[in-house]
């Protein structure tokens, strides 16, 4: 079993350093809240982490079919609930590919084997609510 580990540590107001794998990164409030917003919200960093694992599965995935990508933009959209504790009651993920020619049945492929075999995040999102795909092409 593995461990990972973080820390956090106030700095003032509801401003936090954080140390990730060794890089650094604030997180703070919006300032109607009495933040002063040195940083992204602690919640959106949920939408981050999803895009993150699914992105780097996908584009992994890709070059080992050895589709041509020449960018790739990955949208997360969380819906928040209106009562406390606000959390997202569901997200949706638009992956947008950049290419000509690209085979859109590997590209949903990819995207598949991401969220249903290798991406950790969706696993567990996928348990505390809905998800939804979208594949967009750019040529």
């Amino acid at each position: 079993m593995s461990i990972d580990k973080i820390h956090i540590d106030w700095q003032s107001g509801m401003a936090f350093d954080v140390e990730v794998n060794g890089h650094k990164m604030v997180v703070d409030a919006y300032p109607e809240v009495g933040g002063m917003d040195k940083g992204p919200r602690p919640k959106t960093l949920m939408l981050v982490a999803l895009a993150g694992c699914t992105g780097m599965d996908v584009v992994s995935i890709l070059k080992k079919m050895r589709v041509d990508l020449e960018g790739l933009r990955i949208w997360v959209e969380g819906e928040l609930t209106k009562e406390h504790p606000k959390h997202y009651s569901s997200m949706k993920v638009i992956y947008e590919f950049k290419g000509k020619n690209l085979p859109m049945d590997k590209l949903e492929k990819a995207v598949k084997l991401s969220e249903e075999n290798y991406c950790g995040v969706s696993a567990v999102y996928r348990k505390a609510m809905p998800l939804s795909t979208e594949i967009r092409v750019v040529e």
